[in-house]
């Protein structure tokens, strides 16, 4: 029985290297593919748990261009139980920073092509975000061939 819900917050990063778009992906320690999220925290809104989050955990500072959606799921945490959650992810352009993970957590962070992502995140990532990380793919690749 879900008797605690949790909400956070991410993004998924970008940035145009040379006119090619890329994304900031996060090896967790689970050797995952995966995008930086965190939990709100008090007086904070979705937006700005987002932006400190991906901060945090990568070392980039960014803007929100898009929401791409919210993932819900289940997870179990032995000392508090099952647990339903739900991540609000959008898309963050980076303006600044350098990729630094938050060694507690992650493994590696590293910029790759919109391909790779895809391909990687297929082999290794999780499903549940499938659909926002469709979603990103799909507002770049629009914006690249306006």
């Amino acid at each position: 029985m879900v008797n605690i819900k949790e909400i956070s917050a991410g993004g998924i990063v970008y940035r145009h290297n040379h006119g090619v778009p890329e994304l900031l992906v996060i090896e967790d320690r689970f050797r995952h593919l995966t995008f930086a999220k965190g939990r709100i925290e008090a007086g904070e809104d979705l937006p700005t748990t987002a932006l400190r989050e991906i901060r945090e955990e990568t070392g980039i500072v960014g803007r929100i261009t898009a929401e791409l959606g919210t993932v819900k799921y289940n997870y179990y945490d032995p000392a508090r139980g099952e647990i339903a959650k739900e991540v609000t992810y959008y898309l963050i352009e980076a303006l600044g920073g350098h990729p630094t993970p938050q060694v507690e957590e992650i493994n590696k962070v590293m910029w790759l092509p919109l391909q790779a992502v895809e391909t990687l995140h297929k082999q290794r990532g999780y499903a549940n975000n499938n659909q926002v990380l469709a979603r990103a793919l799909e507002l770049l690749r629009n914006t690249a061939d306006a």
